[in-house]
């Protein structure tokens, strides 16, 4: 008998507690080349808990949130539970928000890596997801956002009016989704509104760790208008530049509450991290916005402090609420 490996347990946390499958749904696991091994485990994992599950691999999109073709879209509305462990993220799609729209549970691992599938997996999910609930909760109240960072970030924007989302890895309802691992309140800020700066010296996606020279992005009136930062910065102004100027858009706000998860390097880990946040540029449609391009990439910011309406919530990286 095949021996149980960390990986399996993780994946069978992902299936069983995240998910919460229940014994007659059926599962899809969709994935690419890249993360075929993870891939391979939630599939047989779930066939190994007793559920009737379906594999299917496609070629690795080219973007974060890059559409899956027609037939793979289709296929999503027809399970109870999807999961997505690809190399580019299928979060901020149509075919996402479709199946979502018809009742499918979906767990997205954009760029999950092996190490931080086991890591993330067996985090304490009850207590990340009471944090985030209370800070999703929190950050409705609001009206204005002001973030500052010791590397030089200084950026407002407004929140009014704006739903606020718990990523808080239980995701048992009818059409419920998010990351796995998980740990994130977020928002999309009121478009328009963003100006200031902000500098990454945590990771941004597609483009890994941040190590010699940070991303400064200047911000007005809701874009982003001034890239600096080297190599990286312009490998990400060239990915902006392909799509168009709603790529700039200031996307989205959120607060990492995973108190297990590390700076990796890879995104879906980085952007959850306790004592981080997060801000991400173009598509924001799946937070309630109105900007819809294929597009979405988040730069994590180190010890921040924030706060709404002046009442602080994080002070150099420690949330106070």
């Amino acid at each position: 008998m095949k021996k149980i490996t960390k990986l399996d347990t993780a994946s069978q946390i992902a299936i069983r507690d995240c998910m919460g499958a229940k014994k007659d749904e059926k599962i899809l696991v969709i994935t690419d080349e890249v993360k075929r091994e993870i891939g391979l485990s939630l599939h047989e994992n779930a066939i190994r808990l007793g559920y009737h599950s379906l594999l299917i691999e496609m070629k690795s999109g080219k973007i974060n949130g890059e559409e899956p073709s027609a037939e793979v879209a289709e296929l999503m509305q027809k399970f109870d539970v999807v999961f997505c462990p690809t190399a580019k993220s299928l979060t901020h799609t149509n075919a996402r928000r479709a199946a979502s729209a018809m009742g499918v549970r979906i767990a997205t691992f954009p760029g999950i890596t092996k190490e931080v599938m086991i890591r993330g997996m067996n985090a304490d999910y009850k207590s990340i997801s009471r944090r985030t609930v209370k800070l999703k909760e929190i950050l409705e109240t609001g009206s204005e956002i002001r973030v500052t960072a010791p590397v030089g970030t200084d950026i407002t924007f407004s929140i009014k009016g704006r739903a606020a989302y718990a990523s808080k890895g239980l995701f048992h309802a009818k059409g419920e989704s998010g990351n796995l691992p998980t740990g994130e309140a977020f928002l999309a800020p009121v478009e328009g509104t963003s100006n200031g700066v902000f500098v990454t010296d945590g990771s941004f996606a597609g483009l890994g760790l941040i190590k010699n020279v940070n991303i400064r992005i200047e911000v007005e009136n809701g874009y982003a208008t001034k890239i600096t930062g080297g190599a990286l910065a312009r490998k990400l102004k060239a990915q902006l530049d392909a799509v168009g100027k709603d790529a700039r858009n200031i996307a989205e706000f959120g607060i990492g509450t995973n108190d297990s998860a590390k700076l990796s390097g890879v995104l879906l880990e980085d952007e959850k991290v306790m004592g981080t946040i997060h801000i991400a540029l173009g598509n924001n449609v799946s937070m309630g916005g109105s900007v819809n391009v294929p597009i979405h990439l988040d730069g994590v910011v180190k010890k921040p402090t924030v706060w709404m309406d002046g009442k602080l919530l994080m002070k150099d990286g420690k949330l106070l609420v």
